[in-house]
């Protein structure tokens, strides 16, 4: 069943004013340094080596945290060649390996990209990416691991009933408590033109059985405003509620994150509504941290923003919310250069430290194609 929501647009008027007038940035041309912040310049691009992007982070048994990140060696776009590619911390993150190993080689026709790693209830690791194959097939695929990530099952497809372009970004699955495996993609169908639709119709797959086999939603999202001018609904991701329901946030151009809610476990959705994560058409992270049950955001406070940056990734932003996304408190700024690009983020808790690995290049040079490690204390987000 195919939805399409209309926005009431003096609705954003009205909350983009209030919002402006609750906090003002801090000048983004001053570049600062956060206290307690420590940045770790992981990944650079080099020759053969243009762009590093799109991983995630998992904790292993033996201590060690093992990143796993797409490679690419035939240029700086997201068609470009590329492979699952791995770097290893024994210290929390505060260090890593040297070298990084292949996880999985090329696969299809462009490469394998935005990796999402899960430990799973059963113990086992579930490795998810998606293998790009043309502008008509990009799916996610499944893999798992019983021996800590050493190797893996062969590819699992997460999306049968359709071969067309979903995008699924890195760090997005999910299990629920009850068990279910659970993620939203966006599609981009070129099925019609023979160009990628960019504006996205969201949805999501579950799986019941360990990820063996997947479930599309009833209802799938198409977002108009009051006009009817179709708005971008991209890249969404998930977060399990105290009370079981589950929150979808959502890349869009409507000026904010979009918000939509599923009581049942992602099998419908409600109808989108604008959050109040002020941010220009680029992904927000949203996870639970486990030390007190506060939800935390990861993305591009555009609350205040100066004329001149609006629509680019920056600044860095984490804040904290007490009542499951509703609201949004503590505000930190931790990256501001107003030529920065911050993006694809990467979330883990790491003992009391916030493990971050994400996009931090120059949008001047390439933006996308460098990978940087951050971690912060959790008590660096409740100072005041």
């Amino acid at each position: 069943m195919k939805r399409s929501v209309i926005f009431l647009f003096i609705f954003f008027l009205s909350s983009t004013f209030l919002l402006s007038k609750e906090k003002q940035l801090d000048p983004p041309y001053q570049i600062k340094e956060v206290t307690g912040l420590e940045k770790i310049r992981l990944l650079p691009p080099s020759k053969g080596n243009p762009r590093n992007s799109e991983g995630d982070f998992i904790q292993l048994t033996d201590g060690r945290i093992l990143f796993v990140y797409t490679h690419f060696t035939g240029g700086g776009s997201d068609h470009a060649e590329g492979h699952l590619a791995s770097r290893y911390s024994e210290d929390g993150g505060k260090t890593w390996s040297k070298e990084s190993e292949v996880v999985i080689e090329r696969e299809g026709g462009f490469n394998n990209m935005s990796v999402s790693l899960l430990r799973l209830q059963s113990g086992e690791i579930a490795l998810f990416y998606l293998i790009k194959d043309s502008l008509a097939d990009c799916r996610p695929f499944l893999r798992l691991s019983t021996d800590e990530a050493k190797t893996w099952s062969d590819p699992i497809p997460c999306i049968t009933d359709d071969v067309d372009y979903f995008v699924l970004n890195n760090d997005r699955v999910i299990q629920l408590k009850d068990g279910r495996l659970l993620f939203a993609v966006s599609l981009h169908s070129s099925k019609e033109t023979g160009k990628l639709e960019m504006k996205g119709v969201v949805m999501s797959f579950y799986s019941d059985d360990k990820g063996k086999t997947w479930k599309r939603s009833e209802t799938e999202l198409t977002v108009y405003n009051e006009d009817g001018k179709r708005l971008v609904a991209q890249e969404p991701g998930l977060v399990e509620r105290k009370d079981g329901s589950i929150l979808m946030f959502i890349r869009s151009d409507a000026g904010a994150q979009l918000y939509s809610d599923s009581k049942d476990g992602g099998v419908t959705w409600s109808d989108p509504t604008i959050s109040t994560l002020q941010s220009p058409v680029s992904p927000a992270t949203i996870e639970r941290i486990p030390s007190n049950g506060d939800l935390v955001a990861i993305w591009n406070d555009h609350n205040g923003i100066p004329d001149e940056l609006r629509g680019k990734r920056t600044p860095f932003t984490i804040a904290i919310s007490k009542d499951e996304g509703k609201t949004w408190q503590n505000h930190l700024t931790l990256e501001d250069d107003p030529n920065g690009w911050y993006c694809y983020t990467a979330l883990d808790f790491v003992g009391d430290d916030i493990l971050l690995g994400h996009c931090a290049g120059d949008r001047r040079t390439g933006g996308l194609n460098f990978t940087q490690i951050t971690r912060l204390p959790v008590s660096r987000i409740y100072k005041k």
